[in-house]
């Protein structure tokens, strides 16, 4: 089910604080890791919207290498840019946190993180990932931990990493894996951007571009292989989509 991505996008998080755009309808903020950043997820996110005629849309990120949650509050960046005000989704991530400790820990600085997001006028969510490709067998453990953290602040579910398995479950060929292992394919980043899009702006995403333009580069799947990633995450989001 791994698989090596044919090419990627270099991308980080940024260093500066990111500032909400006054002139933005919709307002979101990832925080999280390279889970987030590689292949540019939040503006993978944008540009979908803006492909989808939603305009006034802004994304940006507070993401950097190897950080939990708990690691972003010790910090102090992200505290910093949510506490400024302004963002209407805060998209929260950190590694699988499949065993029961890294699940007590992300449920622990989700409700942290979820009560200074609301305070400010926002509402959190959670983006769901995927395990190592060496530990596949956390896939399920995995994804209750983010259940369970988003189901304790009444938070939006983003499923990417059940979206993985929903394409798997139709070509299990598909490669959502980077070389690595760990990190996301620009498939993989394109599942899990439909995903996060579909899920915030409750729509489904069958016929959106197949190809973006970012700041990082552009890219271009075939039209099987978006179709086929479409009508996983939109499977995922079906809850969302009809609720």
């Amino acid at each position: 089910m791994g698989g090596t991505s044919d090419c990627s996008l270099s991308s980080t998080g940024p260093s500066d604080d990111p500032e909400p755009d006054p002139a933005a309808d919709v307002r979101i903020l990832f925080v999280g890791n390279s889970l987030t950043y590689a292949n540019d997820l939040p503006a993978m996110v944008k540009a979908l919207a803006d492909s989808a005629g939603i305009s006034g849309v802004q994304t940006a990120q507070v993401a950097k290498p190897d950080y939990a949650l708990e690691d972003h509050w010790n910090d102090g960046q992200a505290r910093r840019v949510i506490e400024a005000g302004g963002w209407h989704w805060v998209v929260m991530q950190q590694g699988p946190s499949a065993v029961l400790a890294n699940r007590a820990n992300l449920r622990q600085w989700v409700g942290t993180f979820s009560t200074l997001i609301r305070a400010k006028g926002g509402e959190p969510a959670l983006y769901q990932i995927w395990p190592q490709l060496v530990n596949f067998s956390d896939f399920d453990a995995s994804a209750e931990s983010y259940r369970l953290a988003a189901l304790d602040v009444s938070g939006l579910l983003l499923a990417a990493g059940n979206a993985w398995r929903a394409a798997w479950a139709r070509n299990a060929a598909t490669p959502l894996y980077a070389s690595d292992g760990l990190h996301p394919s620009l498939q993989g980043s394109y599942l899990a951007a439909l995903t996060i899009f579909g899920g915030i702006f409750h729509r489904s995403v069958i016929g959106l571009p197949r190809g973006l333009r970012l700041p990082g580069g552009s890219f271009q799947l075939t039209a099987e292989q978006a179709l086929l990633l479409q009508q996983a995450a939109d499977e995922i989001n079906a809850p969302l989509i009809h609720p």
